[in-house]
This record gives C-alpha cells, sequence and structure tokens, in this order.
C-alpha cells in the first residue's frame, strides 16, 4: 500500500546502484525503478597470467594455425575472444597473450574449446599478441600468433546491472537478475548470453531467461538452489558491440552464498501462510491478502528487499480510494507493481478470515516481526487461489513458470537438464 518516499538502493540489490521509487499494496505492475549506472569495480573469473616470456618448445618447426583476430586487425572490441584454426581440425592447448611491453593477459579456454575468454575486458586503443597453441588430429603440433590493437573507446554505450552482490548470502529461490537499459533487442541476446557467465559449487544445470523487451533476463536452475551453493557471475559485457552502434558499458561480477531452504506459502482459501525452514514446517501465519478490487498475485514471488519501516503513499493514484499515506512496518517487497508482506495491525482482526489489504499480504505486528527477523532476500513465496495471476517480469518471477517454459526464454539452445558451466 502506497509509494515508498525514496527508499534508496535495494538490500543485496543491483550491483549498479540505484534509487527506487517504491509503491505498496498495487494489483496493477507499477513502475520499476529508474536506471542509474554504478560503480562497481570491474572483476571477472580468476586465472593465473601466463608468462609470455616464455614460448612453446619447437615452435620454428610448428605448422602454422589461423589465429582470429587476424595478425594486423585494427579497431577490435575489448571482449575480443581469441580462436584459431588447425588445419585438418584438432585442440587448441595453449593460448597467451600480451601487450606491447610484454604484460601477460589472465584467461580460460570454453569447455567446448572454441574460443579464450580474457579474465577481464582488454584496454581500449590497445595493442596484444597472441600465441595460439594446438594439437591437430594427425597428432602434430600447431601454432600461430596473431597481433591485434583493440578500438578507441565508443561514445554509444548500453547500461548494465547485476542484483547480487559479492558477500551476500541470498535465498534458494534467488534468481542471478541481470539488468540493461535500453533492452537488448531479440536479435542481439544470443550474443549478449554468450557472454554471461555463471558458475555454482556444487555444480547444478542452469538457463537465462529474457523477459518482454529485453531488460531484464533471468538465471536459474531447474529446482531452487541446494544450500550452502556458491554462486559466481560474471556479465563480460564491456565493450560487446550492440545494436545501432552501440557497445556494453562494463563488465560486472560477484560472488555470492546461498542460505538456508526457508519458503513460505499463502493459501487464500484458508487464509494461512505455512512457513517451512529445510523441509520442516515451522509456523503458520493468519493472512489477510488484497480484496477483489485490488487483488493479491497469485504465484512464486521472490524477496527483494527488505524496509524495517517506511511509508507507503499513494496519493497519485486516480482512484481516490486508493490514495493514502500510511507508516509500514517489516515491509519485505515482492513485486514491481508494489505487492508486500508486511505488518498491518489495522486488519490483525480479520487476518485468516477476510482479504481486505490492497494487494499485501498482511500479517499481525508480532508475526511481522518475526517473519523479517528469518527472511533473507531471494526467499521465495507462494501464493495461490487469488484473482490474479502473476505477471511475467513483475518483480523477480522466475520461478513463477515450469522449466520448459523457463528455458524457452534463452536466446541460445539449452541442453536438456540446462546448461552446464562454460569453463
Amino acid at each position: 500500500m502506497g509509494r515508498f518516499a525514496r527508499a534508496g538502493a535495494m538490500v543485496g540489490a543491483l550491483v549498479l546502484t540505484a534509487s527506487l521509487a517504491l509503491t505498496g499494496c498495487r494489483g496493477d505492475e507499477g513502475r520499476k525503478p529508474e536506471f542509474m549506472p554504478g560503480q562497481q569495480q570491474v572483476g571477472g573469473v580468476s586465472s593465473a597470467a601466463p608468462d609470455p616470456s616464455v614460448a612453446p618448445s619447437d615452435s620454428a618447426a610448428a605448422p602454422p594455425l589461423t589465429v582470429s583476430p587476424a595478425d594486423g586487425a585494427d579497431g577490435r572490441p575489448v571482449s575480443t575472444e581469441i580462436s584459431a584454426r588447425i588445419p585438418g581440425g584438432g585442440t587448441v592447448s595453449k593460448v597467451v597473450v600480451a601487450t606491447a611491453d610484454g604484460a601477460g593477459v589472465a584467461g580460460r579456454m570454453r569447455r567446448d574449446g572454441s574460443s579464450w575468454v580474457p579474465s577481464a575486458a582488454l584496454e581500449y586503443g590497445t595493442k596484444y599478441t597472441a600465441t595460439v597453441t594446438g594439437t591437430g588430429r594427425d597428432g602434430q603440433t600447431y601454432q600461430g600468433t596473431s597481433t591485434f590493437t583493440t578500438m578507441a573507446k565508443p561514445k554509444s554505450m548500453i547500461g548494465s546491472g547485476l542484483y547480487m552482490f559479492s558477500g551476500k548470502t541470498y535465498g534458494v529461490a534467488m534468481p542471478v537478475v541481470a539488468e540493461f537499459s535500453p533492452g537488448i533487442p531479440k536479435k542481439d541476446r544470443a550474443a549478449v548470453q554468450k557472454r554471461m557467465f555463471v558458475q555454482t559449487d556444487p555444480p547444478q544445470p542452469g538457463a537465462w531467461h529474457w523477459v518482454g523487451n529485453g531488460t531484464q533476463a533471468y538465471y536459474r536452475a531447474p529446482e531452487y538452489w541446494k544450500t550452502g551453493t556458491t554462486i559466481t557471475v560474471r556479465l563480460a559485457l564491456a565493450g560487446i558491440p550492440l545494436s545501432n552502434g552501440r557497445y556494453g558499458n562494463i563488465d560486472r561480477s560477484a560472488t555470492a552464498r546461498i542460505g538456508r531452504a526457508f519458503e513460505m506459502t499463502v493459501d487464500n482459501a484458508t487464509k494461512q501462510m505455512t512457513v517451512s525452514e529445510d523441509g520442516s514446517v515451522i509456523r503458520t501465519l493468519p493472512v489477510s491478502l488484497g480484496k477483489k478490487s485490488t487483488p493479491s498475485s497469485s504465484g512464486t514471488m521472490v524477496v527483494m528487499e527488505k524496509k524495517e519501516a517506511t511509508v507507503f503513499d499513494t496519493r497519485d493514484e486516480p482512484d481516490p480510494a486508493n490514495r493514502y499515506v500510511t507508516e509500514i512496518d517489516f515491509a519485505q517487497r515482492i513485486t514491481w507493481g508494489g505487492e508486500y508482506i508486511h505488518a498491518a495491525p489495522w486488519s490483525e482482526g480479520v487476518q485468516g478470515r477476510r482479504n481486505v489489504s490492497h494487494g499485501c499480504v498482511n500479517v499481525s505486528m508480532a508475526d511481522g516481526r518475526w517473519l523479517f527477523g528469518k527472511t533473507l532476500v531471494g526467499d521465495p513465496i507462494t501464493v495461490k487461489g487469488t484473482e490474479r495471476r502473476l505477471a511475467p517480469g513483475n518483480g523477480w518471477t522466475a520461478w513463477s513458470m515450469s522449466w520448459s517454459q523457463f528455458v524457452a526464454g534463452s536466446a541460445l539452445p539449452v541442453p536438456k537438464g540446462g546448461q552446464p558451466a562454460p569453463f
């Protein structure tokens, strides 16, 4: 119910720093936060930098292979990957990339061996030399060298964000959420998705799903993450050439942990919330959901933000009946359109019996305090049996669809069971 008075950055939210115009207890999708480029330092998948002073043995006798980018290439994107073609086919075994002054560049081969990916974006306007060694199907060693120069920094860029912070612990339903402004057109999504890397420990398959006009993409596994999972993400988008002459603005990365399995299920038929932790029911709470004119959304949502105390302000609502300014305690956002779990002492008399809210999940003050102290950003809440279905993209809706529906939103083919780690 209402709009937050400029609540500031989300808890565990965008790696880009954003200020949110937050609305509460609305039934429609509402407005999403304005997009603001962030300041996080570029990071990447770590690997030891090769020593460019050590040349492969017998290099003079090795037959040549063809390196891409080609020798003498100019104006290459800083996202450039190194690949090679061995006569008759074969496997690349070693890639050494160095600057003109001999400084090594760290990187890794993709799991499928198709190319070598720098661990961070290359520098603009800089000359690099790549030396590639491979083994042909004939058993011979092949080698090739290419010296290329990267482009000057482009003037037109696409902003990107990552809803995950390094060092944070999230709930089992926390999707990896990438955001773009402007959105990525369908024709460009495959190239972008190929540079969005996710690794999990223990390993779990996963896939990306693009939302609507390409302003967001979610990554999840077929089931909720295993407790204790470490998720490492790199959006290696700096210098990626996109549509209309725009390029990716920056690499973004985060390493986070998944905590205990904490789930909330709300049944409109009983007006009760069942709370489970690690598979066992630990509490049942009476609730009041949205009344018929402002129903709550049915579907699986995710806690996106937590505010211990705030103000809902809906004075700009077209319907005078929905205009108010109310102080709210223990608010947990679950949709962009303004639906929250929050304490509502004014509705305690009907909680468990009747729906009176503007779309939020109302609980008592005591239950709201208890629940707020237990939840993490990324914990799932499933609401069943209301008059409204959760709209795709109205919050982190990655789990409000089947796995087959989810993978259908990928810009790249997804193997059965999910995409393995790229490295």
